[in-house]
């Protein structure tokens, strides 16, 4: 691998970890913390709020592209963003969560609408100086920073505030942001400073041009369904090892180390398959993957739950995510009209949460309804229904004016 390859793989894995695991802290270590001092339940799930700016992000993403030049001032946008997020994560560190609950809830409200801006530019950063054929191992660097993020946010940081307390912890979090951006600080960018003249034209609204692009119906449907078969699974893993009889304890580490873990190893592999197959024919392997591991789980309800088949499960579960993740982002990234990088994807990704949120809320009235195995059952019917739609959506030649996949 070229020295300037993996400079920019080092430098795109530190800034999906500089994003992911505050998010990760803030959203998974606090509700923890504010129970612990007998926060309500209903007070809990008001701090789920402070992840709208990311399902909203795609409504300032155009002014992100129509002010940015070239990869250079995408650059710009990162390090602005980011200190920002840094700074009122500082700023977060001197209130009391006690006393300054609503405070602390707006302040969070910014820190990510500024970590949701800084992932639109970075995200178009990523397109502008990868190489197509870089495309799929630099999404293996954002897929792997995600979960290496969520590993660290939702694991390490609780152990550093049961030793250190609130304020050091966040401390700690603002210095790791601004020690995360030193790679792209100093990455070299050598292009011109002339404005690309088709960032002239973009509209504050181009978001809705990307939805009106001719035969787009079918890779908007592929995006909605691509994760279907695994998130219903994905979000019942913890209350069906619950119900399993495991603590909190065991299902922390199985779930929340095992698992994430086996998701970003796996984010590697995955990368280097679509880079030797391409993107036509991957599209196959990671539905199958998917598949298997509806499969296996739904065949798992039929056994003695041992726990070695509950770790096979598991690593099956997480590895088909991290692998599907990669394949979707560098799938997005193909999909990107010019001078509107940073919109086009993250508009595909919002597609790709939207859709999981769905999913998810749906699973736990379906897993009620008709118990776990139900669940299972659909999540294996949906990964029919996808190896359905796949030809008919590669098909349509819509992908063929981003160039051969």
């Amino acid at each position: 691998m070229k020295l300037r390859a993996t400079n920019k793989y080092i430098t795109l894995l530190s800034l999906y970890l500089a994003q992911s695991i505050p998010m990760s802290f803030f959203s998974t270590v606090v509700p923890v913390i504010m129970r612990q001092e007998n926060y309500s339940l209903e007070a809990i799930g008001y701090l789920q709020l402070i992840k709208l700016p990311w399902i909203v992000k795609f409504l300032w993403a155009p002014m992100v592209d129509k002010t940015s030049d070239n990869s250079r001032t995408y650059r710009r946008w990162i390090l602005a963003s980011e200190l920002f997020y840094a700074i009122v994560i500082f700023s977060i560190g001197f209130l009391n969560l006690e006393t300054n609950f609503t405070t602390i809830i707006a302040m969070m409200l910014i820190a990510f609408t500024a970590s949701a801006t800084h992932d639109i530019a970075t995200d178009a950063f990523a397109i502008l100086i990868l190489k197509e054929k870089e495309r799929s191992l630099g999404n293996s660097m954002q897929s792997a920073g995600n979960f290496l993020g969520t590993l660290t946010g939702s694991g390490v940081l609780l152990v550093i505030y049961h030793y250190w307390g609130w304020k050091y912890l966040l401390f700690s979090l603002a210095a790791f942001v601004v020690v995360a951006l030193i790679p792209v600080s100093f990455y070299p960018v050598r292009e011109k400073k002339k404005l690309d003249k088709s960032r002239k034209n973009v509209s504050y609204l181009e978001f809705v041009w990307f939805f009106r692009q001719k035969k787009i119906l079918g890779h908007l449907i592929l995006l909605f369904l691509f994760y279907s078969g695994l998130i219903g699974i994905l979000t019942m893993i913890k209350p069906y090892l619950v119900d399993l009889g495991y603590n909190v304890k065991e299902i922390g580490f199985i779930s929340g180390i095992f698992g994430t873990a086996c998701g970003a190893i796996m984010t590697i592999p995955a990368g280097l398959l679509i880079r030797k197959v391409g993107l036509t024919r991957s599209v196959w392997i990671f539905p199958t993957l998917s598949f298997l591991a509806a499969s296996y789980f739904f065949i798992l309800t039929f056994t003695n739950h041992q726990l070695y088949l509950i770790y096979i499960g598991v690593a099956l579960l997480w590895s088909a995510y991290a692998m599907s993740s990669v394949f979707i982002y560098t799938l997005s990234m193909k999909v990107v009209r010019k001078g509107r990088e940073g919109t086009d994807f993250t508009i595909q990704i919002v597609i790709t949460h939207f859709s999981s949120l769905i999913i998810a809320v749906m699973s736990g009235k379906i897993a009620d309804a008709i118990n776990y195995r139900g669940l299972y059952l659909i999540e294996i019917i949906i990964g029919v229904l996808i190896f359905i739609l796949i030809p008919f959506i590669f098909k349509n030649n819509f992908y063929q004016q981003y160039g051969d996949s």
